[in-house]
């Protein structure tokens, strides 16, 4: 029974407690770990916001495209949506582009309804 040998003497000790409390420089911090230079061809930008529905609901802001290379390139490097956010992130921002990326939210709940060309191992 090794968890009860220093039973006697775990009073001694305080349990570490890691709480965040700064949630937005967190989120950042987690998407800055995904900074790499990679570059994007001209028309991917052209075709990156969605047009405009006629029917009533939201109004998609990007097309299915872009969340399905903001993915494709998340399973390529292996990274979470958080850290494929600040890798798109920093690809736009080199490559001089005036264009919103998505959120790690939007990858999340629009990856779920498309196909991508490959599944990560």
């Amino acid at each position: 029974m090794p968890h009860k040998f220093n039973a006697s003497r775990r009073h001694k000790f305080e349990k570490r407690r890691y709480r965040i409390t700064n949630w937005p420089a967190y989120n950042e911090s987690l998407r800055q770990r995904g900074d790499v230079t990679v570059w994007l061809s001209a028309e991917m930008a052209a075709a990156w916001r969605a047009e405009r529905r006629n029917m009533r609901g939201g109004q998609p802001v990007y097309f299915d495209l872009a969340i399905t290379v903001c993915l494709t390139l998340g399973m390529v490097y292996k990274q979470p949506l958080r850290q494929t956010e600040g890798f798109v992130r920093s690809l736009v921002r080199l490559m001089g582009l005036d264009i919103r990326v998505p959120d790690y939210s939007t990858f999340s709940r629009r990856g779920a309804g498309l196909t991508l060309p490959m599944k990560s191992r």
